[in-house]
This record gives structure tokens, C-alpha cells and sequence, in this order.
């Protein structure tokens, strides 16, 4: 059954609590409905810039006084942005919610955007870190190459040369009209009351002058996906980092269920089809395995390998014959038991920690996706079965969708062992 408690406020934001009264921590988040996806080509990485310097100080605290006041807690205060939303959250004993909650309120409606230069410059350094990581790179190759020049694709840091010039007054602009109070969802779990939450939210809001209830403009949606392409980045490495990927199922997919059955089969755990057959029986990488992102109106489905140049072919070879294979319905019972078995027991452990009861509120909320409660969710993913799993794998990695990145030496190299994914993309490459 559901345990929390979801209250509108007059101007806009909600509010939603789990209460946990076996624990003293709380863990409380102010989820904002505004990401990279969200942003032009003249103002990409200002979200992630923002997000940073939400941290730098506000009208009522020093960025210094805001470190000191959760390392005095023993507590844990965090941010990260991501495509759809950018999140502000915190970890404290039940004793520490009204400051923190101040602290945190203020930050997210009220930065001075100090330091601004300072912390340009940290970000240019995370955006060069990223550059100098092809297991990193690579995947924001692959999006590029999946969702081509609509926002999706761009990496959620943004350009470099964007990150160097843009303006205080820029970012100050966004800001106002991104983070407006009907645009942003507070949400906590453990040892909390809901209603007392309820009347320090208010009095923090009117302390910060009540944030615009408007919502921002909607954001583009995906209508149809670009036709799939190819990424490649010559560097001197010793491996070649490939990725795989193809536009996914969006977030209120009935099927989301089957496909996180599908990841586990096929790449996903320990036991999945790509790590024993590319890693466990021969040895030619160390690191392969599928991912998957979720939106509102899309996804992305996608594996990655990274393995010696002599090793390439074959690594894409076996990913290729695994697609089919699990396409084809050559799915046991028992390997389709131990995939459900291993997602809800993932599920189930991670509710035992109330960062992640809090995540699942907030970004359900931020996201509009449905919040099931947890027998809903078991029974769901019960309900699987292979054939369900089938046709889902061969529907979302079926040659024609996907497209392709990689890093490593040689183009050439790379565009050979392609031939036993995708050969479409190999002719279209070399034109």
C-alpha cells in the first residue's frame, strides 16, 4: 500500500513525505523540473552551471557557512543535474531538518551566483576530466549519435565555450524562469511529520519573498527520432571504447518493466549473456555491459564494451549473436527467474535506505510518472514473461536502430568490426 502524504501548495510547489518512524535520519530533496534537455545551443551546460553555483552562497549564508553547517551535522549535502530535472539534496538526523531545510531553501531560491569565475573554472575542469575519460566520453558520443542535434543529445555539462562566456545576468535569467515555485517538488522521507514539514516549507518560502508560482515554457519533446549515425573519436588509447545505443521507451512505458528484465538478461548483472560470454568465458574485456535512460516522451537502450584492438570484432560480434539469440525467444525459464529475482531484490534492498525512498517521491513527482507502490511494482515485474522479453529486444535492438560511437586508434579498425552490428552504417560512414 502507499505510505506517503502529497500536498499542493498556493504557490505551486508540492510537497510529498514518506514517513519512517523506525529511523532518526531524514533525507529531504528540492526536486527541480528543469535539466539539460531544457537549454539552447547559446546557453548549454548553464544548468549544471547553476546547479554548481547554488553551492557558492545565498542571501543568508556564506558558501562557507553552508559547508560548515552540515559537516557540524555529521550530515550529507548534495546536487546533480541530469536531462529532465536537477536535484538538491541533503541526509541529517531528525533534529537538524528546520536548519537544513532553511539552508537548502535558500540556496535553491535565493543565490547571490558568487564566485562565478572560480567556479566556471572548476566546471571547464570537469568538462576537460570527461574529455581525458573515453569510458566517460563516450557515452555522451553515443546520445549525440542517438538523439542527434535535438537537446537530448547534448552532453549534460555542456560546451566548453559556452561554460567560459556566458553571463551572470544569463544565468540569473534562466534561474527566474526555471526555478519557479510551481516548477519544483520538496520531497523527504524517514523520521518526518508531514504537516510540520508542510508549515517550515511555507515559512522558508516567505522568507526567500514566495518564488513565482508560474510554470516554466514546456520543453521540446522528442517526436521523431533522427535516423541512427555513427561517432568517432581518434586517440591514442590502448583500448577501444565502443557503445551501442538506440532511442529506449519513455518513462510511462507499460513495457518498462519487460525492458529492465530485458538489461539483465542481456548485459546488466554479473550473470548476464554479454559478461559471461565476453568477460567469464573469453576473457576479451574487462568492462561490457548495457545501460538505459528514461524520459517522458522517449528513452535509450545501449551497451557498452571497452577491449584491445584485437579483441573488437569479436567483442561485437558476440553482442550482435546475444541480440539475436534473446530476440528469437532463446530465453530459459530459470535464466528469466534469476532476471526478476535480481531486479526486485535490487528494489527491495534499496528502499531500506531513505536517500533512495526520497529519490523515488521526488523524481516520480518532478517527472510525472506514476508512483506504484511496491506489491504493484513486484507483481509487475512478475508478470514478465520471455515472450514479452523477446519481442521487446527485438523491437529495441534490431540492426536498422542503432546507432554507434567509439574512441580508440583507429577509425578503420572500428568500422570493421561494425560491419557485425550494423553494416548500413559503415558505407554511410565512409561517404
Amino acid at each position: 500500500m502507499q505510505n506517503y502524504l502529497l500536498t499542493t501548495l498556493d504557490n505551486g510547489s508540492r510537497v510529498v513525505t514518506e514517513p519512517l518512524p523506525s529511523v532518526r535520519s531524514v533525507a529531504m530533496g528540492f526536486w527541480i523540473g528543469t535539466g539539460s534537455r531544457d537549454e539552447d545551443d547559446a546557453h548549454a551546460g548553464v544548468t549544471h552551471f547553476l546547479e554548481h553555483l547554488l553551492f557558492k552562497g545565498t542571501r543568508s549564508y556564506s558558501a562557507l557557512e553552508i559547508a560548515e553547517t552540515f559537516d557540524t551535522f555529521g550530515g550529507e549535502l548534495n546536487a546533480a543535474t541530469a536531462r529532465d530535472y536537477t536535484v538538491v539534496y541533503a541526509r541529517v538526523l531528525d533534529e537538524h531538518v528546520e536548519t537544513a531545510l532553511d539552508v537548502m531553501t535558500d540556496m535553491v531560491f535565493a543565490p547571490t551566483l558568487a564566485d562565478l569565475d572560480s567556479e566556471r573554472e572548476v566546471v571547464l575542469e570537469e568538462i576537460a576530466m570527461v574529455e581525458d575519460t573515453p569510458q566517460e566520453l563516450v557515452h555522451d558520443m553515443i546520445t549525440g549519435a542517438v538523439f542527434g542535434d535535438h537537446p537530448l543529445g547534448r552532453p549534460v555539462l555542456g560546451s566548453a565555450e559556452v561554460i567560459a562566456s556566458i553571463s551572470r545576468r544569463s544565468i540569473g535569467a534562466y534561474h527566474r524562469t526555471r526555478y519557479a515555485a510551481g516548477n519544483v517538488v520538496v520531497a523527504a522521507a524517514g523520521s518526518i511529520d508531514h504537516d510540520a514539514l508542510l508549515g517550515l516549507v511555507e515559512q522558508m518560502s516567505t522568507k526567500v519573498g514566495d518564488p513565482p508560482a508560474r510554470k516554466p515554457a514546456a520543453r521540446r519533446p522528442l517526436v521523431t527520432p533522427p535516423s541512427p549515425s555513427r561517432r568517432f573519436q581518434r586517440k591514442e588509447t590502448e583500448q577501444y571504447h565502443v557503445c551501442l545505443g538506440a532511442p529506449g521507451i519513455a518513462r510511462s512505458d507499460k513495457r518498462r518493466f519487460t525492458a529492465s528484465i530485458l538489461d539483465s538478461i542481456l548485459g546488466g548483472s554479473a550473470s548476464s549473456r554479454l559478461f559471461q560470454e565476453i568477460r567469464e568465458k573469453r576473457g576479451l574485456a574487462y568492462s561490457v555491459y548495457t545501460f538505459s535512460s528514461q524520459y517522458a516522451d522517449t528513452g535509450q537502450i545501449g551497451v557498452y564494451v571497452g577491449t584491445r584492438e584485437e579483441n573488437l570484432s569479436e567483442c561485437l560480434e558476440i553482442v550482435a549473436d546475444q541480440m539475436t539469440v534473446i530476440g528469437s525467444g532463446e530465453i530459459g525459464e530459470q535464466e528469466l527467474a534469476r532476471a526478476k529475482e535480481n531486479l526486485k531484490g535490487r528494489i527491495m534492498l534499496s528502499m531500506e535506505m531513505t536517500s533512495n525512498r526520497m529519490s523515488r517521491l521526488g523524481k516520480s513527482l518532478i517527472t510525472d510518472s506514476e508512483l506504484l507502490d511496491l506489491d504493484r511494482i513486484l507483481a509487475e515485474i512478475e508478470a514478465v514473461d520471455i515472450t514479452a522479453v523477446a519481442e521487446l529486444a527485438q523491437l529495441l535492438y534490431a540492426p536498422s536502430r542503432l546507432s554507434a560511437a567509439a574512441i580508440g586508434p583507429r577509425e578503420e579498425r572500428f568500422l570493421e568490426a561494425l560491419e557485425h552490428i550494423s553494416p548500413d552504417l559503415v558505407p554511410a560512414a565512409a561517404a
